[in-house]
């Protein structure tokens, strides 16, 4: 929640200092947080089912962030990784990969060109109001993929009380200890946007220029030795973020049309032949449109209709050339997989309709289509799955103390053999006047994705096939959640939430060798895998001070314990743990944050060459971002701090076997560019 120290307020015994700065507090029961992920419409945190957390628009501020990894890196149970290859980011959420993870924009599914979540970071941070995370499997609402849960971005609305309002940011940021003045070496961002608002109608449009100038690269005329000699390189990577929103809403009725426009390009350097004095350049060049329709419509107080209807259209192309860096001309190179484009295309349809019978009683059937389709060089074909799925819920207020909300969804695939029946059954119990226990069993999916079933990676390096026989991955979970909701002494006020998970799954989706041709390498379903563990996390506020800490033990499963021979657990646990504070200096129009978290090491086990298991790990690690936010005048605030303190740049690994198709057993894995150094300016003018 926003607390504006213009005024002088108190909110459940806190008194905020008249002063012009506004800070993120996470009030410690706060009942006015209000959250739509998984909901029949806004509820409060507390009312929900789910156990939901909530990142505002305020500490995304807060942290001057330029895409949501730096948002979620200090969050419990968010682990990830980078493939500088690629160029790319991965994430996973309690021991689960990214795979398993629904990213929503306002409810509509990000499409990804591979199995890594990169959509996460070609979301223009500059537009989102609020990130909400649900933990544990959502499959009866949102189908495949939510199996460890959902990341929903929700972007501003603008429906404020400003007829019309601008904002500009500017922020520069050094890459480690390499930096240049606007472009080149660092990191650069640029963003405008405007929101008019008159009656009925709202209109938003913006614009982003991310600029990262890469570091530790090597020079434009380093030989490929020379560039293969320092594996922790990170390639330059350029960003254009547009969008627009219009919408219109009066008393019963709100519909609105947004649409997001992306162009990445992101440079690598392959070194150059010191005899021919020539050299491969690559381009790997990502084009993203999203376009969706959202529509509500309160035909009674007890029945609304709701319409979701989104269209993605991506497309990555490789372009790589053989530069002469003696005359400087160029042409295209004829190497396999060196000149490429894979296109991706996804629609949803998705209604629903909520339907209140009494004050203890409500129904939420609805209907959803999906269509996927991809085409390119190493698609097999034109391939098209088509998904057709029918829900129902209901919530069930038995007493004022309890709420029971048990769910199905129905599923048919136009391509494989999908689940027929997904069930799920959330609960939540009111112990007392502060205490809230919630209980959940759900059943999980994942379908397989286009680019498992078709793709085929093949060049001189790589012998990767799709295989279209894979079956859909299916879980079993349980979730249990005990949230004291808010005790209050004067100034001091407290939260904590303890939880715990357990997942099961089995035709887990993972690479293979092809049993016929171990040269290649295909994807296979595992017999199973399994996660548990549990988090405390908590929150305290007293007068100025707001700060939360948490602790989280995740195990993952380890399948050589099937193994009785090798005397080994069945888990392999990792523990994190975290901190974030904010003190508002009222006197001085400011506020100064810190964003800290324990990553520890992740161990699991492997077989070595004389048949025994052996404990490998990646290194733990600290990151903390210290912040400065102050407000100069009335329309222009300051960013000013340091990011990752501990200026961690690898990650110890003991492992002997490969992790991927770009990693390499025993290297370091690479993990930042090290310590930085941020200057950012915000404008805010508004007209009422």
């Amino acid at each position: 929640m926003k607390i504006y120290l213009s005024i002088a307020l108190s909110v459940c015994g806190l008194v905020a200092v008249a002063q012009e700065i506004k800070i993120d507090t996470i009030k410690a029961n706060d009942l006015k947080d209000v959250v739509v992920t998984g909901q029949y419409g806004p509820q409060t945190l507390r009312n929900s089912v789910y156990n939901i957390r909530t990142i505002s628009a305020e500490r995304i501020k807060l942290r001057a962030a330029t895409n949501v990894q730096q948002v979620l890196n200090t969050e419990l149970g968010f682990r990830f990784s980078n493939d500088l290859t690629l160029g790319t980011t991965d994430v996973s959420l309690m021991g689960m990969t990214g795979r398993n993870i629904k990213i929503l924009l306002d409810g509509v599914p990000m499409v990804d060109r591979s199995d890594a979540r990169e959509s996460l970071n070609q979301i223009d941070i500059n537009t989102i109001d609020r990130i909400e995370i649900v933990e544990g499997p959502m499959s009866v609402v949102y189908g495949t993929d939510a199996l460890a849960g959902v990341i929903n971005i929700i972007t501003k609305r603008g429906n404020g009380k400003s007829l019309l309002s601008l904002s500009a940011r500017v922020q520069e940021e050094t890459a480690g200890n390499e930096y240049e003045a606007l472009s080149g070496k660092g990191n650069h961002t640029r963003n405008i946007s405007a929101n008019w608002k008159n009656d009925n109608w709202t209109v938003l449009a913006g614009f982003t220029h991310n600029d990262f100038g890469g570091w530790n690269l090597a020079s434009k005329t380093a030989t490929l030795a020379e560039v293969s000699a320092v594996p922790n390189r990170w390639k330059p990577k350029s960003q254009y973020l547009g969008n627009t929103k219009i919408g219109y809403h009066n008393d019963h009725f709100n519909i609105w049309y947004r649409l997001d426009g992306l162009k990445e390009d992101i440079d690598v350097r392959y070194g150059l032949n010191p005899n021919t004095y020539k050299g491969l350049l690559q381009t790997y060049t990502t084009h993203r449109y999203t376009q969706q329709l959202q529509s509500e419509y309160k035909i009674s107080n007890n029945l609304h209709l709701s319409a979701i209807a989104g269209f993605t259209n991506l497309d990555r192309a490789t372009k790589t050339v053989i530069h002469d860096f003696s005359n400087n001309t160029q042409e295209l190179s004829t190497g396999a997989g060196e000149q490429d484009i894979a296109k991706f295309n996804s629609a949803i349809f998705r209604a629903n309709a909520v339907y209140t019978l009494n004050k203890s009683v409500s129904f939420q059937p609805g209907f959803e289509f999906n269509r996927d389709a991809a085409s390119g060089q190493r698609i097999n074909g034109s391939p098209v799955i088509n998904d057709y799925a029918a829900f129902i819920s209901s919530e069930l207020k038995l007493t004022d103390g309890i709420n029971i909300r048990p769910g199905l969804r129905f599923i048919k695939n136009s391509i494989y053999d999908a689940p027929p029946v997904i069930p799920s059954l959330n609960t939540k119990f009111v112990l007392t006047k502060n205490l809230d226990l919630r209980l959940a069993y759900a059943r999980g999916f994942r379908s397989p994705a286009l680019r498992e079933l078709y793709y085929d990676f093949v060049d001189a390096s790589h012998n990767i096939l799709g295989n279209p026989n894979l079956k859909a991955e299916e879980s079993n979970s349980f979730n249990g959640s005990l949230a004291l909701a808010g005790a209050q002494v004067r100034d001091f006020r407290f939260r904590s939430t303890l939880s715990g998970f357990y997942n099961e799954f089995k035709n887990r989706i993972e690479f293979g060798f092809d049993p016929a041709n171990p040269s290649i390498t295909t994807l296979i379903n595992i017999s199973k895998y399994k996660t548990t563990g549990g988090t405390l996390e908590n929150t305290l506020i007293f007068k100025n001070l707001q700060a939360t800490l948490g602790v989280s033990y995740i195990g993952r499963y380890n399948d050589l314990s099937e193994n009785e021979n090798l005397q080994t657990p069945e888990f392999a646990w990792a523990t994190e743990v975290n901190s974030n504070i904010t003190y508002a200096f009222t006197r001085l129009n400011g506020s100064i944050s810190l964003f800290y978290k324990y990553t520890g090491s992740l161990p699991s086990y492997q077989l070595a060459s004389n048949n025994t298991a052996t404990l490998v790990r990646v290194g733990d690690f600290h990151t903390a971002d210290l912040m400065l936010n102050k407000n100069l005048f009335r329309y222009l605030t300051i960013n000013a701090g340091v990011k990752n303190l501990f200026n961690v740049t690898q990650l110890t690994n003991s492992s002997t076997a490969s992790g991927g198709a770009h990693s390499t057993g025993g290297a370091a894995v690479p993990y930042s560019y090290g310590r930085s150094y941020v200057l950012g300016l915000i404008y805010n003018w508004d007209k009422r």
